[in-house]
């Protein structure tokens, strides 16, 4: 089964994604420039939002990011009862973890002392790299340490090489719903790699891309001066963008080890989420916290994952009474019935719009809940 969510979101004037030079992100898409927020920055803002903090954070089934991995095995090694000296020697040897690539080089070399401590000289209180780590995996993790520990013995322990404690551990799966959906590639033998049962596109203008600057002032409060004590200036855009998702049901189940609860409360969670989240780019400054005016949700036992991206190859425009919302609604209705026959696509098909366009052949729903329930009854039902 496929899920996708098509969303039609018109943003004021903001810079929700920058690049490395602080303007907001673009791309050429049918030989015109348009405005582009990263996929990347699309999934950070579901994990984050509320939707879905409040559906999965209080049974942990949420993970996390993160280079402070050896204070987070610290801490569960202390719930297991070790001792303070056998702490400190598994502890300092968990930054290594996720350096087992086979490079050279001073984050791979053999040399104990280049391998424990930094450039500083220093003992090390970090991994290298972000390593994203369910709940569930921490005791399990300290725990296998805590046995490779007794097993390898005090006196081998320092030395020996962090791809042989790795590989005697044996990877876990993790059970984690933004694990499950956004998958984790890992470096280390100690994790699992997850294939994402979720794919998210990089959001695209349908309009063509206008930048602006605002160049801004501020005084010193206190100089007693009247002129400006700093100057400087933001690039900025207004765009209505296209939002394109997908989830393979079968994978997401899958990935939480055949939790079909779950799975059913993470899509639910993943539709409000991606209607409801923003990103936070510059948002103390432009406060863009605009909702989207047009939601399509498409069910389908085929899975063949079609983004609805090219209706926009010409960009949209605004014209009389007629906004640019109305124009991007109109663009992709032509398209989806074009490409449906075309390829005979016929997936269950419901939509949320704020406007007075209608979808032939698709289920209007009068709100976000709406629109919900009736995915919900779409979803193969709890075993």
């Amino acid at each position: 089964m496929l899920i996708q969510f098509h969303i039609l979101q018109n943003y004021a004037p903001s810079n929700l994604n920058r690049d490395d030079t602080g303007s907001p992100k673009d791309a050429i898409f049918g030989g015109k420039r348009r405005g582009r927020i990263s996929s990347q920055c699309l999934k950070r803002s579901i994990r984050w939002s509320a939707a879905f903090q409040d559906a999965f954070r209080a049974t942990d089934l949420l993970g996390v990011r993160t280079k402070k991995l050896p204070s987070l095995i610290e801490e569960e090694l202390r719930k297991l009862g070790a001792d303070d000296e056998i702490v400190k020697a598994i502890v300092k040897r968990v930054p290594e973890i996720g350096r087992e690539s086979g490079k050279k080089g001073p984050e791979n070399d053999d040399n104990e002392e280049m391998r424990n401590e930094d450039s500083a000289g220093e003992v090390e209180t970090e991994t290298k790299q972000l390593i994203f780590i369910a709940p569930n995996e921490l005791s399990i993790l300290a725990g296998k340490l805590l046995e490779s520990y007794q097993r390898i013995g005090s006196r081998r322990w320092p030395t020996i090489k962090i791809p042989e404690i790795t590989k005697d551990l044996g990877d876990t799966m993790p059970r984690s719903v933004d694990i499950a959906m956004f998958g984790r590639m890992t470096t280390s033998s100690a994790f699992e790699n997850v294939e994402a049962s979720v794919q998210v596109a990089h959001a695209l203008s349908t309009n063509a891309l206008s930048e602006e600057f605002d160049y801004f002032t501020a005084v010193d409060d206190l100089s007693g001066e009247t002129g400006a004590g700093m100057i400087g200036d933001v690039e900025f855009n207004s765009s209505t963008y296209y939002k394109y998702l997908n989830v393979h049901w079968e994978k997401l189940v899958e990935n939480l080890g055949g939790d079909v609860a779950a799975a059913r409360k993470a899509v639910l969670a993943l539709l409000e989420a991606a209607a409801t989240a923003h990103p936070t780019g510059k948002q103390n400054t432009f406060a863009a916290f605009n909702l989207p005016d047009f939601i399509l949700v498409e069910v389908s036992e085929r899975n063949l994952p079609v983004s609805y991206a090219n209706a926009f190859l010409k960009p949209a425009y605004a014209s009389g009474d007629r906004t640019l919302m109305d124009a991007s609604i109109d663009l992709l209705a032509g398209y989806l019935e074009k490409i449906s026959g075309a390829y005979n696509l016929t997936p269950a098909r419901a939509y949320l719009c704020l406007t007075n366009s209608s979808l032939n052949g698709a289920q209007k729903a009068e709100s976000l809940a709406a629109l919900q329930d009736w995915l919900a009854d779409q979803l193969p039902a709890e075993k």
